[in-house]
């Protein structure tokens, strides 16, 4: 046996590519941070690894589950420029807190945004050696050039984006362009689907709490699925036009749209769909008054639109769940004040996505490999990264969450790590504790020796 493996990880419940199942496995990882073997079996560390230094044996008991490292692939980190509300350091901690080993940075809301190739290099510099996990970037504007550069894919608005200095607003034809310009390349054009239209808006209702919470009710009026169906049945007209561009709606919301995706894919259109830890696990009803920590946009829709993305999950409607983790400053979210019109949309989730998703899951019956399809292997598959990550498979990262999924905690601010501890799961109860995080090889959290561990061993994937 070759004194030289990096890590070796051993349990009764390991979900590899080999199953479909948790099961009974052993992995081999060597000094490049690759997996270079799995076995179907449990190993004992004193007969089957007797040079291998203790600390580098991982034996994993039957209370926890060894699965890929989770791929977010909608998240805002905002530096430079806005380094107050999130930065590469701090988002990236959060980010391995949460079991999460590959984020893929949203081109705004930092100063400058990723819309040219100098922005992006701004970006890159200010991330270096800053990053405990590894991090890709989307891009906007100047296309060809930034898929030159190795950006995953391109963010456009059809409504006003919340921050000047990102354009905004596209249009039809604007959109045309776009695509023409997209055409032959292997790229990602994403859409955050709301259109406004000269039409009434369509009243939201909270049956319970019309007449105690009325400032949200006020503000979830504004942002009705009428202005998701509008802007996606032109999403998917023009995706079923232009066959060879890849698109993507960011954030889905509003199940009124299904119809239109479901018909869409049916008919073969290169579309995919996200939706948010928030719209499956948050409802309307459940906002207390005054409770900006809730607002985001698209807006947290009543418990009967929930339902309906949760049977969308499961029929393959929607591929991907991410958490657009989306922060600020405490004083942008005017929590003093309660006013949803006024506050910055965002709600920050990014290390306890898994739990989050994990505690509302198990109620409806889905497995821990759906979590892994949603999390993990759709959303590498996404940005062009599932010939690496994605999956625990042989040549492939070692990028691995070791967590218990029976296991309750309660989300505290002394436990938080991203920059500004401001989020609706606070004091919340949630199933699936995260143990380890291990990035390419490397343990970059251990709960055990009191969470981040080493030192910031992220790349970037460009």
């Amino acid at each position: 046996m070759s004194a030289t493996k990096l890590l070796v990880i051993t349990g009764p419940r390991v979900l590899t590519s080999l199953s479909t199942e948790a099961s009974p496995g052993t992995l081999e990882i060597d000094q490049t941070g690759k997996i270079t073997a799995i076995y179907a079996k449990e190993s004992v560390h004193a007969t089957d690894y007797p040079f291998l230094a203790p600390e580098k044996f991982i034996k994993v008991g039957s209370e926890q589950v060894v699965q890929c490292g989770l791929v977010d692939a909608h998240v805002h980190l905002n530096e430079p420029g806005r380094t107050a509300w999130e930065g590469f350091e701090s988002g990236t901690r959060a980010a391995c807190a949460g079991g999460v080993t590959t984020v893929i940075d949203m081109p705004l809301n930092s100063i400058p945004p990723t819309t040219t190739v100098p922005n992006l290099h701004a970006k890159i510099k200010a991330a270096r050696d800053k990053c405990w996990v590894d991090v890709g970037f989307y891009g906007g504007n100047e296309l060809v050039p930034l898929i030159k550069a190795g950006v995953k894919g391109f963010k456009a608005f059809m409504i006003e984006s919340g921050v000047e200095e990102f354009p905004a607003c596209l249009v039809e034809d604007d959109l045309r362009k776009a695509f023409e310009e997209l055409k032959g390349h292997d790229s990602l054009f994403m859409f955050h689907a709301e259109k406004e239209e000269n039409e009434e808006k369509n009243q939201s209702v909270i049956e319970e709490d019309s007449n105690k919470n009325q400032a949200y009710v006020q503000f979830l009026s504004s942002r009705p699925q009428s202005l998701e169906l509008n802007a996606i049945k032109l999403i998917a007209q023009l995706t079923s036009e232009y066959q060879t561009v890849r698109t993507h709606i960011v954030h889905l919301s509003a199940a009124d749209a299904l119809p239109v995706i479901r018909e869409a894919k049916r008919a073969g259109a290169p579309l995919t769909v996200e939706t948010c830890f928030h719209y499956l696990c948050l409802t309307a009803e459940q906002v207390p008054i005054g409770a900006t920590k809730f607002k985001c946009c698209p807006p947290i829709r009543d418990n009967a639109n929930r339902e309906l993305l949760w049977e969308a999950l499961r029929d393959g409607t929607i591929d991907s769940v991410v958490s657009d983790h989306s922060p600020c400053t405490v004083d942008l979210k005017l929590t003093d004040k309660g006013d949803f019109m006024r506050a910055w949309g965002g709600i920050s989730s990014l290390q306890f996505g898994l739990p989050v998703l994990w505690t509302e899951a198990r109620k409806r019956g889905f497995s821990i490999n759906d979590l892994h399809k949603w999390l993990s292997r759709n959303t590498a598959k996404q940005v062009r990264l599932d010939d690496r990550k994605g999956e625990i498979k042989v040549g492939f990262d070692a990028d691995i969450v070791i967590w218990s999924p029976e296991e309750t905690f309660t989300v505290a601010k002394e436990n938080i790590q991203f920059k500004n501890k401001v989020t609706p799961y606070e004091g919340q109860e949630l199933y699936g504790a995260v143990k380890k995080t291990i990035l390419r090889g490397q343990i970059v959290f251990d709960s055990e020796k009191g969470g981040i561990v080493g030192s910031p061993i992220g790349k970037m994937l460009i």
